[in-house]
């Protein structure tokens, strides 16, 4: 077997033989170089453990063996590598950046670009059509057969996370109208948009997606039930994800509340 440098589809009986794919460790090495020259040794302990737990998330994600079942064997993996690099890693890897770092930013010159890409309309929507676009039949069939494919759709995964959680979680630029009350309802909407993708999977009459219908089978579930599965992942570990996000914002929102208005 040829060395590959991403996990993508291969037309060849699953193992749970060691596969070494250089380009996942090229590409996070490369991504944590870039965050330690824009922090510039800035931040305490705590956003260094958010940032560290972030790129190991990704890692994960993107190697052997959740990479490769995912790349190609297995819709429910493929669902599994959304959940992480699109909700989890984007956000573990914004909290781990300094306030000091976010104050550079904040004083850059890409502050208008990055006023107008992240205005949470404009996030959510671009979030929304990468979600959309990265399931449908035909873009999984026609990428997730290359390794430049497969390559494309998980940074646009990454990306268009950053975006979406950016109005969030960033304090750059400065929206003092997106409270916590808003970021909730915007947190909600997305669980509601979810919600199309999730019953497309979950209740399709038969496999959508041919490369992973066709893959070698892996256990004994069949492409059917893999499919179903990747559907409820999409709902209960979306929903796990964004709810908790939802909780621990409204919970800091009500601790302000009570500091700030003591009572009698």
């Amino acid at each position: 077997m040829n060395l590959q440098w991403w996990c993508s589809a291969q037309a060849i009986p699953w193992d749970w033989s060691w596969r070494p794919y250089p380009g996942v460790w090229l590409f996070v090495l490369a991504a944590a170089g870039l965050y330690g020259l824009a922090v510039r040794g800035d931040g305490t302990g705590s956003r260094r453990g958010w940032a560290i737990a972030g790129f190991l998330t990704l890692w994960i994600a993107l190697d052997w063996p959740i990479g490769a079942l995912g790349g190609g064997y297995l819709s429910s993996v493929h669902m599994l590598q959304y959940l992480l690099i699109a909700l989890v890693v984007p956000a573990l890897l914004l909290l781990g950046i300094p306030e000091s770092t976010w104050t550079r930013f904040a004083d850059s010159g890409a502050r208008p670009v990055l006023r107008f890409l992240t205005h949470p309309l404009i996030a959510l929507g671009i979030f929304q059509i990468v979600l959309i676009w990265t399931h449908l039949p035909a873009t999984v069939d026609g990428l997730m057969a290359s390794q430049w494919g497969s390559f494309l759709i998980d940074v646009l995964w990454l990306l268009g996370g950053v975006l979406f959680w950016w109005p969030v979680i960033s304090p750059v630029p400065d929206r003092t109208w997106f409270g916590a009350p808003l970021k909730m309802g915007y947190l909600f909407l997305a669980t509601v948009l979810n919600t199309m993708p999730y019953a497309f999977l979950t209740f399709g009459e038969s496999p959508y997606y041919g490369i992973y219908e066709l893959a070698p089978p892996v256990g004994r579930l069949t492409a059917g039930e893999d499919q179903q599965i990747a559907g409820l992942l999409m709902k209960v570990g979306g929903g796990v994800i964004l709810w908790t996000a939802i909780t621990t914002i409204w919970f800091r929102w009500y601790s302000r509340e009570e500091a700030e208005c003591p009572a009698p």
